[in-house]
């Protein structure tokens, strides 16, 4: 292709000569690398948990099996979606603070602690049984 008479090569297409050469991209290898992509952002879809919930989750010895989680990610997208900012999770075992915004988990209780505790700054609670 030539725009105003000076060639210009298509994408990904090699230079001949010179330092600036650079390799040949097929649209195998761009869908390839985006497909990639994609499946990590996917993977990245789930709660966090903040380093502090992690300590607490360790410290209180908390177990939330893959199913629960699960679970709670999708209470806390229904609750996302419907304007709540940052919710209290209460489980059978366990308490959670969730900023939904955020798809974070702030901090973690066993239910016995969390049933003397006031909670502040919460806009919105999820109960699961």
């Amino acid at each position: 292709m030539s725009i105003h008479g000076k060639y210009v090569p298509p994408v990904g297409a090699v230079r001949s000569g010179g330092p600036q050469s650079r390799p040949v991209t097929t649209d195998k290898q761009v869908k390839a690398k985006f497909t990639e992509h994609l499946q990590e952002a996917i993977q990245q879809e789930g709660l966090k948990i903040s380093k502090h919930a992690y300590k607490r989750i360790i410290q209180r010895d908390i177990f939330i099996d893959d199913l629960r989680w699960q679970l709670i990610t999708q209470k806390v997208d229904e609750a996302r979606k419907k304007g709540v900012t940052d919710s209290l999770v209460l489980l059978d075992d366990a308490a959670l603070i969730v900023s939904t915004k955020n798809k974070t988990v702030i901090t973690a209780m066993d239910r016995k602690e969390a049933g003397s505790q006031i909670f502040t700054n919460i806009n919105g609670t999820i109960v699961i049984d």
